[in-house]
């Protein structure tokens, strides 16, 4: 399935992402998320780069896990952090020789937040660099990121969009946003997206809040609102497992079904490596497992 795909005209096709395990435990966890989600049949998956490019390995291995033994397709994350032009090229090119054939670019987190980004001498500088570099290595599909409510470091919406541009420009074929929870502000932003002439698909990210104290702080770093509303749901659900799961399904399913509403037919779901959640609001949606084997395990 392409990357723009969809599967019928009454579901919408779907992305899932993961982040690189840290211990032997948290592997068997993800994968155990990659088995109960592959049956869904998703676009793609992808998996995270740490801060300062710090999980290139588990990502790597995580990522060629997924292509050799899950049948599924695998977008690797690349950064520009603290890496050089050459060191990058060379792991694009391990990942198109292992059989990837999709990289999600971005520039990355600082090592260091609290000096900031700052590009390295010999490497790509941003993004929409990266993406360059990237059409040299190999004939990638390369998705890239946009922020409906605008990167926390942009000096301005108008100067965040004209850089969503530059990534477009360069090659990239489809923008995932960051999450978000006020579908018009989704809205609003694919508004300003097209008229800037912008035509590549714009696939929503969205996030079921498994715990809303968490999402809350991730949030905060990621320059998403929290609306009242959202928050007002999950008062007194704190020992509500049970609770808390079903209005965190609802929630999302509903974002879902009103973006459909709207002629948005992709969505990429951040399962923070569980499964429970994305499944049910898949499920909601139409999407059942329509596979007849799942990951090897």
């Amino acid at each position: 399935m392409s990357v723009g795909a969809v599967k019928s005209h009454q579901t919408p096709a779907v992305s899932f992402e993961f982040f690189p395990p840290k211990t032997p435990a948290m592997e068997e966890t993800l994968w155990d998320t990659v088995c109960a989600l592959a049956p869904l049949a998703p676009a793609f998956v992808s998996v995270t780069y740490g801060a300062g490019g710090s999980t290139r390995e588990r990502t790597h291995a995580t990522v060629s896990r997924i292509v050799a033994e899950a049948g599924l397709t695998a977008a690797a994350h690349l950064t520009c952090v603290e890496a050089s032009r050459s060191e990058i090229d060379e792991v694009a090119q391990s990942y198109w020789d292992a059989g990837v054939r999709h990289i999600v670019a971005l520039r990355g987190d600082a090592p260091d937040a609290e000096t900031g980004y700052v590009p390295q001498a010999d490497g790509y500088a941003y993004a929409s660099d990266l993406v360059t570099g990237l059409r040299d290595v190999a004939d990638f599909e390369i998705s890239v990121a946009a922020y409906p409510e605008t990167h926390p470091e942009a000096e301005s919406a108008d100067l965040d969009l004209d850089n969503l541009k530059r990534k477009i420009d360069a090659g990239a074929t489809q923008a995932i946003t960051q999450f978000f929870f006020d579908n018009d502000v989704f809205l609003r932003f694919r508004d300003r997206v097209a008229a800037a002439g912008i035509t590549v698909p714009l696939v929503p990210g969205i996030m079921p809040v498994g715990n809303f104290k968490s999402m809350t702080r991730f949030a905060a770093m990621c320059g998403a609102s929290v609306p009242a509303f959202l928050a007002e749901k999950f008062v007194g659900l704190d020992e509500s497992p049970y609770e808390r799961r079903q209005v965190a399904i609802d929630l999302a399913s509903r974002q879902c079904r009103d973006l459909m509403a709207q002629d948005v037919s992709m969505f990429h779901f951040y399962t923070l490596n569980r499964a429970a959640l994305t499944q049910a609001v898949c499920e909601n949606l139409g999407i059942t497992s329509n596979v007849t084997e799942g990951a090897n395990r």
